[in-house]
């Protein structure tokens, strides 16, 4: 993500923007790959913070790793017991990264959100980490989930949150030839909610994170110590949780 201490700028001016090659997810993640775990996230160290206590005890349950990326948290959700712990992305590079992690080595699929390979009732949790305004068509979405997610399944959705992109901020980084900036569309809470429940999900909860002294250091590391304080004044990321709702049988006539 380009928070304030990653690749990009916290609120962007326009010319800034401008001067940021904008690119399509497909594009962006294939350039990003090879250094996307190189650079530490204040984002993604906040959401870390408050989801790993949620996910602390997945003794073996299959779980869903959904746009898993490079692997970060389909490696921890296999060290929290989910040795059943499967994740898919469309992207070529990125699955090739996180295939080369031992603890994940061989769980991988190449696929879409919207059409996914398994079974249905197949998964007790999922997780999509800061991916949902890289979905086009997020009905489809999660209308799979909810095919492939167990009756009383859990799931967690983060993404950045829609405040935080209306200031500036954006998902990128910067490569050898310049700042690049991914295609993404920004999602509200009601939407998410909305989507989710009208496809047989609960909202457990949804919360607005905003970044904390524990981030604080990847700022000064960053040289951007003098940007922390305006960005935890900003909800940076979004968090919902969901839990798959029986499925309702018609009775006979």
């Amino acid at each position: 993500m380009s928070s304030p201490a990653h690749a990009s700028q916290h609120e962007l001016t326009p010319d800034a923007r401008e001067s940021s090659l904008l690119v399509s997810t497909e594009e962006g993640y294939e350039r990003w790959a090879r250094t996307y775990d190189d650079v530490p996230n204040p984002l993604l160290a906040r959401e870390e913070r408050y989801l790993r206590p949620l996910l602390a005890e997945l003794r073996g349950k299959p779980v869903l790793d959904m746009a898993c990326g490079t692997g970060r948290w389909l490696e921890k959700l296999a060290a929290n017991g989910g040795v059943r712990s499967v994740g898919i992305d469309r992207s070529t590079a990125m699955l090739q990264v996180a295939n080369e992690k031992r603890a994940i080595h061989g769980r991988l699929s190449q696929a879409a959100c919207e059409n996914l390979p398994f079974r249905s009732a197949a998964f007790d949790l999922a997780i999509c980490s800061f991916a949902v305004g890289h979905i086009r068509d997020l009905p489809s979405m999660v209308r799979e989930l909810a095919r492939v997610v167990k009756p009383g399944g859990n799931v967690f959705v983060s993404d950045l949150h829609s405040e935080a992109f209306g200031k500036g901020w954006r998902v990128g980084f910067r490569d050898e030839q310049s700042a690049i900036q991914i295609e993404m569309q920004p999602r509200t809470a009601e939407e998410i909610v909305r989507t989710f429940y009208a496809n047989g999900f609960e909202c457990l909860t949804y919360i607005p994170l905003c970044l904390g002294r524990a981030e604080e250091p990847i700022f000064a590391r960053a040289e951007k110590a003098h940007l922390f304080a305006d960005a935890c004044r900003l909800p940076a990321i979004l968090i919902c949780h969901f839990k798959r709702l029986p499925v309702r049988r018609l009775k006979p006539d």
